[in-house]
């Protein structure tokens, strides 16, 4: 991969890790101004409604409890084969049972 930008007019940004990155020209970034305002979609945010944004993943609702349980192999392999969002399906088996059994 080439660290040269195509446009030899344009300013890089070499990054802490040594990545490059090409900046957009004037022309390139007054192009890509123009789509977004003709997006009907797009908006640019308040400064109060950037400053509510959170990186990662969102706050759980407070009422789960991380532990340390041991489960069987096979058991356990049959959650995570039903793909994203085993742990939830685990709590709710073990729900289901609870209204029946305790």
């Amino acid at each position: 991969m080439s660290k040269t930008p195509l446009n030899s007019k344009a300013k890089t940004l070499t990054m802490p890790g040594g990545r490059v990155v090409v900046l957009p020209t004037i022309a390139e970034d007054a192009q890509i101004n123009a789509g977004i305002a003709a997006d009907p979609d797009a908006y640019e945010m308040s400064p109060s409604e950037f400053k509510q944004l959170r990186r990662g993943r969102p706050l759980g609702s407070g009422k789960k409890v991380q532990v340390t349980l041991r489960l069987d192999a096979d058991l356990l392999e049959k959650f995570k084969s039903t793909g994203s969002g085993w742990q939830t399906r685990v709590n709710d088996a073990l729900r289901n049972w609870s209204k029946e059994h305790v």
